[in-house]
């Protein structure tokens, strides 16, 4: 059974990461199913432009070449139950088998994964914002399909949602029999292939994994290719801010990469004020002397996310300068510590809070400016609160008289000082 969550929909981060979701073996989906959605999750986000949802007239699914052939397009301007489909993409085409056109949901072949797509699209319409899923099932040529997808709402009004967009990729995964011939088809070519010769400078090897059932961690290949500059670690911790934010598992892995490229961006920027100042400029954000870290978390996470994430975050990247985390190791730092995120937040804040300052008792030892007549029924060396107001020829009309009152006597005297 597949699963959907919201984008930004209310939910601790350090849960556990199967709770509720389908877990982190969906991990083995890959990758590059992952960067399709979130780089289709980041172009919606770019045609917000400060509007509930992006306007239907500025996208083109048709000239997006990064992951139109994986999307539709769902209008509901003639209503809900069975909206129209105003694109499909060639490669969703293909693997439905179509060979004539279709124009509903209703026409939607069965088993199919575009079946799977259009079946979260009533979600959108309850949650109002965009809507991330994965899931496995046997597809119609009868492999186990690993599929992730996710459906954003589109609006030609600016303020009602009366189309979706859905974009979804998928990975085929070989049966026992199939998946060991070919680990004896690979491991014979490896053994007929000649000598590795040493690479020419500036070579990297290939990673393969593309093949069905043949993957590699594209995540681990990626941490080993250092980015060149502040821009491309901004780049780097974006797409996993990204992913954390579209994550519909709830994964603390995803979470903590973030952070930890946010801890790494943070760290560069250090020693690269001017970069950093540009990048702030062209975000229409600025430093802030108390809150250094809050302007670098608006950087990755976006301007408009959740302001009390934002302060939490920031939190645990102020913490980690504090604690001297170093580059590419503050996932694993916040995983060992007590509680993780929320206890690195409280020691941060706790930090942060100001010490009471005790405040000597003021003196009692005074000059008298006057001497009144009036039983109060103090003892000698009590203080007495006189309640007084001005007559106005210089002189003060005694209103009563304030004793065994210690509270009142001590702000009374502390306000002479």
């Amino acid at each position: 059974m597949d699963t959907a969550r919201g984008f930004d929909d209310g939910r601790p981060h350090d849960n556990d990461p199967a709770d509720g979701g389908v877990g982190e073996p969906m991990e083995a989906i890959g990758t590059d199913e992952r960067r399709m959605h979130v780089r289709a999750y980041n172009h919606w986000v770019s045609l917000l432009k400060g509007r509930p949802y992006p306007s239907i007239e500025d996208l083109d699914p048709a000239g997006i070449a990064d992951f139109g052939a994986h999307s539709v397009l769902l209008d509901f301007t003639r209503g809900i139950d069975d909206p129209e489909i105003q694109f499909l993409g060639r490669a969703l085409r293909e693997e439905c088998a179509l060979d004539h056109a279709i124009t509903r949901i209703a026409d939607v072949p069965a088993r199919s994964l575009l079946s799977r797509l259009t079946d979260h699209y009533l979600q959108i319409i309850a949650n109002r914002a965009p809507i991330g899923f994965e899931a496995e099932f046997v597809g119609r040529r009868g492999y186990q399909t690993l599929y992730r997808g996710i459906l954003m709402p589109f609006s030609s009004s600016d303020d009602q949602i009366d189309f979706i967009y859905g974009v979804i990729n998928w990975k085929e995964v070989l049966g026992g029999d199939e998946q060991a011939r070919l680990d004896v088809e690979l491991a014979a070519a490896m053994r007929a292939a000649p000598a590795a010769t040493a690479e020419a400078p500036g070579d990297a090897p290939e990673v393969w994994a593309d093949g069905p059932s043949r993957r590699v961690d594209a995540a681990d290949a990626e941490e080993a290719v250092a980015p060149h500059s502040l821009g491309d670690r901004l780049a780097l911790a974006r797409e996993s801010a990204a992913a954390a934010r579209a994550s519909d598992v709830r994964s603390r892995s995803a979470l903590y990469r973030a952070l930890g490229r946010a801890h790494d961006f943070a760290l560069a920027a250090g020693s690269d004020a001017d970069g950093l100042g540009e990048l702030l400029e062209d975000a229409g954000l600025s430093q802030q002397a108390r809150a250094p870290m809050t302007p670098i978390i608006k950087l990755v996470f976006g301007a408009d996310y959740d302001k009390t994430r934002i302060t939490e975050f920031a939190a645990v990247l102020s913490f980690a300068l504090r604690e001297g985390v170093p580059m590419g190791g503050l996932g694993a730092f916040i995983d060992q510590y007590p509680a993780g995120v929320k206890g690195i937040v409280a020691a941060e804040r706790a930090l942060r809070r100001p010490a009471k300052v005790t405040r000597p008792a003021p003196s009692t030892d005074r000059k008298a400016i006057a001497h009144v007549s009036l039983d109060t029924g103090a003892v000698a060396g009590e203080i007495v609160v006189l309640v007084a107001r001005a007559n106005g020829t210089g002189e003060l009309d005694v209103l009563g008289a304030v004793a065994n009152d210690p509270r009142l006597a001590t702000r009374a005297l502390a306000a002479l000082d």
